[in-house]
């Protein structure tokens, strides 16, 4: 090859990138500066009524409720699975089983690994009725055939079907959105509307229900929503007592829809965080016997969020650690670690506070701190969190 043809491969080549950098630039500069902020309707009576009538228990004479929570080995989202199972376990209101496709622990992302306690299959085979709940976390594949075959065959049989944050796009996967009205995290709103056109989007939110199908909102609503079904199974008195356990002001219900969306600040933050990647650390958490899974969750999953950490687990035991609600997390690559690894100069330790709310907002403020205002609101717009505060 000429010298000449290599500097026309170089111009092309300088030509895309220019090109490429422009249209960045574009869509970049397209971007809304911020979301803006809404003033959602309170939510009546009757919509309260009507919701916690929706999640009823299926009637007298049924026997305690069979909660379902289904993942994929592979990757399922970690508070949408394991925020659910400790709730409701929490409430000692239902049964409540973690299920899996196959044999094997589940992979939650961005971080944890669990053991279920049956597969899709086992759970069929011990409860050929079907379970009255079932919960659809975010998952990595919409389509996964075993999924979608198994929640039609569980909606035929009367469950109710409870999507938290993406896992709608799941059940739009399998057909049991189609003419509903719904919500979804604010991310895969656009998404889900064009695979499902007849779906009514229901802004200012956190949850929606109609005929046997329940959806929420982003990741961090799967907190109210629980509180909700607590409610419609075990009555108001015990969703209050739960609801003060964890921290969480159930409020009414409403949501500021256009508070969460792509914004400039959003994607410039991504960006940056990104290339800093010589400025990258490791955070550890230490698992221990009776940790609260939902407030471990929350904190993991924040501080994987930053695009500046990354999140390590640890024990002083190997094997797996059982949860305060009986959920079997297996440890990370340094399981059989002693408390002194938890000194590691590398490793930022952090550790979950007295409830999840306490949590999660202790991680935004240790986030905004560590990483700057700006990394704390990206995680908080992640997780379509409504922080209350500003942080320092």
């Amino acid at each position: 090859m000429s010298m000449r043809h290599v500097a026309q491969g170089g111009v092309a080549l300088l030509a895309l990138l220019v090109l490429g950098m422009a249209g960045f630039g574009a869509w970049l500069l397209a971007l809304p500066r911020d979301t803006g902020n809404g003033t959602p309707a309170a939510v009546t009576p009757a919509e309260t009524r009507a919701i916690l009538g929706g999640l009823a228990p299926r009637g007298a004479g049924h026997g305690r409720p069979i909660v379902a929570v289904v993942g994929i080995n592979d990757a399922t989202e970690v508070t949408d699975y394991l925020t659910p199972t400790g709730i409701l376990r929490r409430a000692d209101i239902a049964d409540v089983v973690l299920l899996a496709t196959e044999p094997g622990p589940v992979k939650l992302y961005p971080v944890l690994t669990v053991e279920p306690d049956a597969t899709l299959a086992e759970f069929d085979a011990r409860a050929p009725e079907g379970a009255d709940y079932v919960i659809v976390p975010a998952m990595s594949r919409d389509d996964d055939p075993a999924v979608l075959a198994w929640l039609r065959s569980q909606a035929g049989k009367g469950a109710t079907i409870v999507a938290v944050c993406a896992g709608a796009k799941v059940v739009a996967a399998a057909g049991l959105l189609e003419g509903r009205r719904a919500t979804t995290h604010w991310y895969y709103l656009d998404e889900l509307l064009e695979r499902e056109p007849s779906i009514r989007h229901v802004p200012d939110r956190r949850l929606v229900v109609d005929r046997g199908v329940a959806t929420t909102t982003g990741i961090t609503a799967s907190l109210p929503a629980m509180l909700g079904l607590v409610e419609a199974i075990g009555g108001r008195d015990k969703a209050r007592r739960v609801a003060d356990e964890l921290g969480v002001d159930s409020g009414d219900g409403s949501h500021d829809s256009a508070a969460f969306g792509l914004t400039r600040e959003f994607a410039t933050t991504v960006l940056s965080n990104r290339l800093a990647f010589w400025n990258r650390e490791t955070v550890g958490v230490e698992l221990r016997p009776g940790i609260d899974e939902v407030s471990l969750a929350l904190l993991a999953d924040a501080w994987s969020r930053t695009y500046r950490s990354s999140v390590d687990t640890f024990s002083a035991s190997a094997g797996t650690v059982v949860s305060r609600n009986g959920v079997r997390i297996v440890a990370g690559r340094e399981a059989a670690a002693s408390t002194s690894g938890a000194s590691r100069p590398d490793r930022l330790l952090v550790r979950p506070g007295p409830t999840p709310t306490s949590t999660l907002d202790d991680t935004l403020a240790s986030i905004g701190m560590r990483y700057g205002d700006r990394t704390a609101q990206l995680v908080a717009m992640q997780l379509e969190y409504p922080r209350q505060r500003a942080l320092p």
